[in-house]
């Protein structure tokens, strides 16, 4: 039987190696897909088929509710919410990691981790641990969650003295760890885990809007690597490996988006605990009035250039507006225009979301470009096209030392000849930072809703 149950944990590991291995593109991810729900059914079936596992009825109904649950989520949650969803599922991981660190405190026997009458001191190390990363990971998804869906505004200042605050609630925490580990209390059990849902409100409600998607990949590290310590709890080997797997592979994306935003990690999941840069940048009272063009002078222009680039952001996931994008791209290209779209690694609020939505409205894998590949043909391109990218494509990244986006690559699209900028007011973007892009000589703004404005300028190429 436990051969059996190793081989078939084996082969969920490597399905769950090979999902990951498939997302890595917009061209397999549905096969990514199919891996991942087959490593989970197996590793479901395995797990039943132990003979230390009982009350099967009642586990089957549970799995039961909650995949009807996310069936019906699914099937009805709007691309616009995708990020929202991921940092809501975040937050129910982190919670099962605390719910079983107290199952297994206050029934150690039903875990087998007592020696002598005595929790063993590694198994309080587990369990410690896993409720710190748990209880963080909760609390700071559904700060995650609100925040994206506009429940909690952008940038949420707590401490008058961010650094003060962060030793003394740094020292709190170790302290606790320790007497925990030392003690095996209940009672320090629960503050443990009160102050580590208070440090997840801490660590992710100062985060700005420009960083969100970093903080939603985090928190996604932090559910695997919440998932692993079950894995420790449980003594199951295959939780510990996929735990491991989800942990390590949202670090790495989050390091990478870092990478891209030229910003520290560090910064970004303390940046509560830091003092803000005072302004460097001068109101410029003489700056260029904002000329508004129609969807009738965009279509000219577009229909009499030679190449466009394409430059998506939230605001065409909020109007839905990727089909009629598409079908503005196939008019342009029938009439020998080339047409691309340039992908900021930030663009939307979670990784890859405008890959995604694109991918949806059928949209050719070799015409979108990331950031880097592209950013140096701006320069060339007759018109760029920009759908509600708004942080992204702020020249103050450059200019302004106290903006929240400053130091973060932008798509260069002010040095296209001509730029037009589709979006509903001149409200500043998810960072909360005006754009000086609206303000450039050969930057046409056309408010309204992106979707009505695409299907406009389709209208006007004939």
């Amino acid at each position: 039987m436990q051969n059996f149950v190793n081989i078939s944990y084996l082969l969920s590991s490597v399905f769950f190696i090979l999902s990951l291995y498939f997302l890595s593109s917009p061209k397999t991810s549905r096969k990514g897909n199919y891996f991942g729900m087959a490593g989970m059914a197996l590793a479901i079936l395995t797990t039943l088929a132990l003979p230390s596992i009982h009350n099967i009825f009642l586990i089957l109904l549970a799995i039961s509710i909650g995949g009807l649950i996310g069936y019906y989520i699914s099937k009805n949650v709007k691309m616009t919410a995708m990020p929202q969803l991921v940092a809501g599922f975040h937050s129910f991981v982190g919670l099962a990691a605390v719910f079983v660190a107290i199952a297994a405190l206050w029934m150690p026997e039903s875990f087998n981790i007592k020696v002598d009458g005595k929790i063993k001191m590694s198994s309080l190390i587990e369990m410690g641990l896993g409720v710190i990363i748990g209880a963080i990971t909760f609390t700071g998804s559904i700060v995650a969650f609100l925040k994206l869906n506009g429940n909690l505004k952008s940038k949420v200042i707590i401490f008058k003295d961010p650094k003060k605050s962060a030793k003394i609630i740094g020292y709190s925490l170790l302290i606790l760890t320790a007497m925990f580990v030392g003690f095996g209390s209940k009672v320090i059990f629960i503050a443990l885990i009160l102050l580590s849902l208070f440090v997840g409100f801490v660590l992710i409600a100062p985060v700005g809007g420009a960083d969100m998607p970093v903080v939603v990949s985090m928190l996604n590290s932090y559910s695997g690597w919440a998932a692993s310590g079950i894995g420790f709890t449980l003594g199951n080997s295959l939780l510990i490996v996929t735990g491991s797997l989800v942990g390590a592979s949202g670090a790495i994306l989050s390091y990478i988006m870092c990478k891209a935003m030229n910003r520290s990690l560090i910064n970004v999941i303390f940046s509560g605990f830091s003092e803000a840069p005072k302004s460097t940048l001068l109101d410029n009272k003489d700056r260029n009035p904002v000329k508004q063009a129609s969807a009738e002078d965009a279509a000219y222009l577009l229909k009499s250039s030679g190449s466009v680039i394409i430059v998506p952001g939230y605001g065409m996931a909020v109007a839905g507006a990727q089909h009629a994008v598409a079908e503005m791209t196939k008019i342009l290209e029938k009439s020998g225009i080339e047409v691309r779209f340039a992908i900021h690694p930030v663009a939307g609020r979670m990784p890859g979301h405008m890959n995604v939505l694109l991918a949806e409205a059928n949209i050719d894998y070799e015409k979108v470009f990331e950031l880097e590949e592209i950013n140096g043909d701006f320069k060339n391109t007759d018109v760029a096209f920009v759908i509600g990218a708004n942080d992204v494509t702020n020249p103050a990244a450059k200019t302004d030392k106290s903006s929240p986006i400053y130091g973060m690559p932008i798509l260069d699209v002010e040095f296209a000849k001509t730029v037009f900028f589709v979006k509903r007011s001149m409200s500043s973007g998810y960072a909360g930072v005006e754009n000086e892009l609206f303000y450039k000589d050969n930057t046409f703004m056309i408010f309204g809703d992106a979707k009505k404005v695409a299907e406009e300028i389709t209208k006007n190429f004939n």
